[in-house]
């Protein structure tokens, strides 16, 4: 349990990205430069070396630090691939919300109330409490989607869906990666006001003309005809019951011909792992009213709404593609 917290220390205190130009620096000076104590940097910089994302190098001068290629690709703030915003998302809100993984499997709900002292019936009002932290979590699926959206999506072949609707799109990282690899389409992010406003503000530039917003509660409002619908990461936030709902919805509003493509962490059918995707599942019970599931229990979600040739495939990656064709 402590490993993370150390890789989140790392990232929020910014040694990854102090050592990012490659010159290794002395504990001292990390620990100067960062603002920290020297005992304290020391000693995090040898768990960080353990853990494989610093290398140290010892010279007469003594113990000096780099970041190992990890760390370069995934762990500072500029690199394309960089996972540092869902790090701090996991240690700001998520791991306090696991602290009380014993009531949430006592009471099966999640544990909002007890960790930040609101509500918890509206999951999503919760993550959302203050504009800071739905900027953080946009910001960190974003990061998840820079490297883990463009193998979903190839997973089957979408081209022939030009008129695509993303469901919970947030800040548009999968939207992006749609576009560039199917560049004929274009894909509408659907999601609540104020998430369409910061995604425009802040993460989508105008000049990417492909993709188009739509403000929206896809539970209470209308889904506007489209070829293909995304749900990425959106039913596993949900009861079976909300699930159908939304299905339900997608399916009246899509074309005869179109589909809707799940992108979820998909269980062994019998539910021996991934070891990943049961952690996640831990996850949704200590922060929404949803849980993973099997590749079966989502297409038979998907055919109770109507759908049918649905198709599974595993990427090997964190999420899986799960396909249904009206």
């Amino acid at each position: 349990f402590p490993y993370p917290q150390v890789m989140f220390t790392a990232c929020e205190l910014g040694v990854f990205d102090l050592l990012e130009s490659g010159k290794p620096l002395s504990s001292d000076a990390i620990a100067a430069r960062l603002g920290a104590s020297t005992m304290g940097m020391e000693r995090l910089l040898d768990a960080c070396v353990g853990l494989k994302l610093l290398a140290v190098e010892m010279t007469q001068e003594g113990a000096l630090y780099r970041n190992t290629e990890i760390s370069n690709i995934y762990l500072t703030k500029s690199s394309p691939k960089s996972q540092y915003h869902i790090m701090m998302y996991y240690s700001n809100t998520v791991y306090l919300c696991w602290q009380y993984l014993a009531d949430a499997v006592r009471e099966g709900r999640n544990q909002y109330e007890r960790a930040f002292g609101i509500s918890s019936k509206d999951p999503f009002g919760a993550m959302y409490r203050s504009d800071e932290e739905m900027l953080k979590f946009m910001a960190g699926q974003n990061s998840v989607w820079s490297i883990c959206g463009r193998d979903v999506l190839a997973a089957f072949d979408l081209s022939p869906f030009t008129q695509i609707y993303d469901l919970g799109g947030g800040g548009g990282a999968l939207a992006r990666e749609c576009v560039s690899l199917y560049p004929n389409s274009t894909v509408t992010i659907y999601d609540l006001p104020k998430v369409v406003q910061v995604a425009k503000e802040q993460f989508v530039s105008p000049e990417e003309h492909q993709i188009a917003f739509h403000e929206g509660d896809f539970f209470n409002d209308s889904i506007p005809e489209a070829e293909l619908y995304i749900l990425s990461k959106i039913l596993h936030d949900w009861d079976d019951d909300k699930c159908k709902q939304l299905l339900a919805k997608v399916y009246k509003a899509c074309k005869p011909g179109g589909g809707v493509l799940l992108v979820e962490s998909l269980l062994n059918e019998d539910r021996s792992g991934p070891v990943e995707t049961q952690l996640y599942s831990m996850n949704m019970l200590v922060q929404t009213e949803g849980k993973e599931r099997t590749a079966a229990e989502y297409s038979k979600l998907l055919e109770a709404a109507g759908f049918g040739v649905i198709q599974v495939k595993r990427t090997g990656k964190l999420y899986d593609g799960v396909l249904g064709r009206k």
